[in-house]
């Protein structure tokens, strides 16, 4: 059966049908506000928002804390541009706000709502505002250029001495693994710049091609493999007035520059061995030299967190420390935060108060507070993940959950809703949310809405991500929740299980898994379904269980078929690493090291070895130009299977990356799965 017929015999392709509604709204991103920033007297906050939830034209928006009332500060429809305003920077105030669009630098005034064209006609990327207002920095080309706010002066501060070389962006792996999504930070007279410069030619290329057309030259990245050559990234402070120096450090020894940042004491950075185990900060001086102001260490990794390392107003180093099974928030090195409150993110500091998130259930994120003499405070309540940023006395608290939004609150003010447009999901998800097992395992149960008890015994369904840097099983309310109560709608009885080594359960949990990412993953995923069974008698068909992931969870659900078919009976992997000698440095050898020194840790993760072990149906899906996990992950795979005679599907996606994104695409990619399901689990 093609796709095509598929999707007009299955239920949920009519129109309007979550699917399809999936890719309109790119998973019910479109309408919503995002990017909320308080002005430096908390008077007014700005954010992005588009119009409706289809529509993908975000504009800036500005709301005034006092009056309720919103008004549009810069509409890209308004001013001829064909896209949207993806990200935008402020001065110190707030009053000016500079984004690229359209292929040029725009300046809006947020007092008056004028908004002016700075530079045209070339690439930019990272459009960022000096503290003072008076200039604007921004990359083109790989050169770090600068220009005055009314359009003069536009010049190359730093520019590539050769291909394969940048000034003031990030590198593959800073902007992927490590929070750094930048590569350069003004100084706050405005006077100067801490610029990262990527020289990405030791990095091996990898190329990227369109099999169905093949008139068009392949598409070449850099992309660093585990256990070989990294960029080689180096600081450098450079003024306005073109002084120029290199900021020194022991880069044989730590070669990765996790974050850097420039405040009222100065520049700094902080920078990591390859083996992951010691991460410094350093101050940094302005002939270039260093000195250490912490280091961390750990035996297995020493896990980065957003937002750090950070300083406050007065001078004091906030960072994180792993001690026993907390990961606290440590200000000078002392720990502020106690035993059980996990430390997920530090979102800023204003005088010495720090705002930060953290976890005592690993199914919530909540906001909280840290001040010299008056300790930590909870800002949030209820169910979620929470996160948000305070300025000038306001707080934007964002609040993912059934029924959350974005709210801001002011001593004195009433509470204020940021207006969302996003569509409301056409499936109501439904999770239960169990803790199983002696680990007390967190899992989401989904059931068909219809669903009676005594109804049963139902196909099972294990749709998990289940590794490091993603849970599933939260009370968010996510995109994804949606799609496991549309499989469960099908007829199934679905099991979102976090395992080992996903975030929010402390150090000790996060680092039970190096040296081994398949086998206690896996391992967790069947005690969750057996704990399940047991909780539920007659509610599960243990004769009928199929598992579906992506990325990881695509992995993982290969992974289920090949080494326990006594368990599961069909699996469909989207976007799965097959092969982790095949993925980046930073993240694969955080967790199973250098290949040359831990051959065995790859081994015993290598889909590609046991392709002879399958015994089970399986759907391997795989975008073409995906730049994340690559083709060559599901063709070897394939190839392997192919060669010890062990029957599979393969769907491979036209021009779709890592995600994808087309309508079409979406919707009759999850009909062709559910199709998959049905037919090799006899549902």
């Amino acid at each position: 059966m093609t796709t095509e017929s598929l999707s007009h015999s299955l239920p949920g392709s009519l129109p309007g049908s979550l699917p399809r509604q999936l890719a309109r709204t790119r998973r019910f991103t479109l309408g919503a506000p995002v990017r909320p920033e308080p002005t430096a007297d908390g008077a007014t906050v700005l954010f992005l928002r588009s119009r409706g939830g289809a529509d993908p034209i975000s504009c800036l928006w500005a709301l005034d804390v006092g009056s309720g009332a919103e008004r549009l500060v810069a509409d890209p429809v308004a001013l001829g541009a064909a896209g949207g305003i993806g990200s935008y920077s402020t001065d110190g105030a707030g009053v000016l706000a500079a984004f690229a669009l359209d292929g040029g630098v725009w300046l809006a005034d947020v007092r008056t709502g004028s908004v002016r064209r700075v530079v045209s006609g070339c690439s930019v990327e990272d459009v960022r505002l000096d503290p003072t207002g008076r200039r604007i920095a921004y990359v083109s080309g790989g050169a770090l250029r600068v220009v005055d706010v009314d359009g003069a002066g536009d010049r190359t501060l730093a520019g590539p001495e050769a291909e394969d070389v940048a000034y003031g962006l990030a590198e593959y792996v800073a902007a992927g693994e490590m929070h750094r999504d930048r590569g350069y930070w003004w100084s706050p007279d405005g006077s100067a710049l801490l610029v990262a410069r990527v020289d990405d030619r030791p990095v091996g290329r990898w190329y990227l091609a369109d099999p169905t057309d093949p008139g068009q030259r392949p598409r070449a990245i850099r992309y660093p493999l585990a256990g070989t050559a990294n960029a080689e990234v180096t600081l450098w402070l450079l003024g306005l007035d073109g002084g120029r120096t290199e900021v020194r450090w022991d880069r044989a020894a730590f070669e990765y520059v996790t974050a850097a940042g420039w405040d009222g004491h100065g520049p700094y950075a902080a920078v990591q061995s390859r083996d992951q185990r010691t991460v410094r900060t350093l101050a940094i001086s302005a002939d270039g030299t260093t000195q250490v102001l912490a280091e961390r260490s750990d035996p297995h990794w020493v896990e980065l967190l957003p937002g750090l390392p950070v300083r406050t107003a007065g001078g004091a180093l906030v960072d994180t420390a792993d001690d026993g099974d907390t990961r606290r928030l440590t200000v000078d090195g002392e720990p502020v935060t106690p035993d059980g409150l996990q430390l997920r993110a530090v979102l800023g500091t204003e005088g010495e108060q720090v705002l930060f998130t953290a976890s005592t259930e690993p199914t919530e994120t909540h906001l909280w507070t840290y001040e010299p003499g008056a300790g930590i405070r909870q800002l949030s309540s209820g169910p979620g993940l929470h996160d948000g940023v305070r300025r000038g006395g306001t707080l934007v608290l964002t609040t993912r959950s059934p029924g959350g939004g974005t709210t801001v609150l002011r001593d004195g003010s009433t509470p204020l809703l940021l207006v969302s447009h996003a569509e409301p999901p056409v499936v109501t998800a439904r999770p239960e949310l169990l803790r199983l097992g002696p680990r007390e395992l967190r899992v989401n149960l989904f059931l068909p809405t219809d669903h009676r008890p005594g109804d049963g015994p139902l196909p099972v369904l294990l749709d998990p991500y289940g590794g490091p840097a993603m849970q599933k099983a939260t009370t968010s309310g996510a995109w994804h929740e949606q799609v496991s109560q549309w499989f469960a709608d099908q007829g199934f009885a679905v099991l979102v299980v976090d395992g080992r080594g996903t975030p929010g359960r402390g150090p000790l949990w996060d680092k039970s898994i190096w040296g081994d990412k398949a086998g206690p993953a896996l391992e967790d995923q069947i005690e969750a379904l057996r704990a399940a069974a047991e909780l539920r008698p007659g509610l599960l068909d243990l004769d009928r269980v199929g598992i579906r992931g992506w990325s990881y969870g695509g992995f993982l659900a290969a992974l289920a078929v090949l080494r326990r078919p006594d368990v599961f009976h069909a699996a469909s992997a989207g976007a799965a690493p097959t092969d982790h000698r095949l993925y980046d440095t930073h993240w694969q050898e955080r967790f199973l090291g250098h290949p040359d020194r831990f051959p065995e840790h790859y081994d015993s993760c290598d889909l590609i070895a046991e392709a002879a072990k399958l015994s089970r149906p399986l759907l391997l899906i795989q975008g073409l130009a995906d730049d994340n996990v690559f083709p060559v992950h599901a063709l070897r795979f394939s190839s392997a299977l192919l060669a010890a005679g062990r029957p599979h599907e393969v769907l491979p996606l036209r021009g779709t990356g890592h995600r994808p994104t087309d309508e079409a695409v979406v919707e009759n990619l999850l009909l062709h799965e559910l199709g998959f399901l049905r037919r090799s689990l006899g549902a």
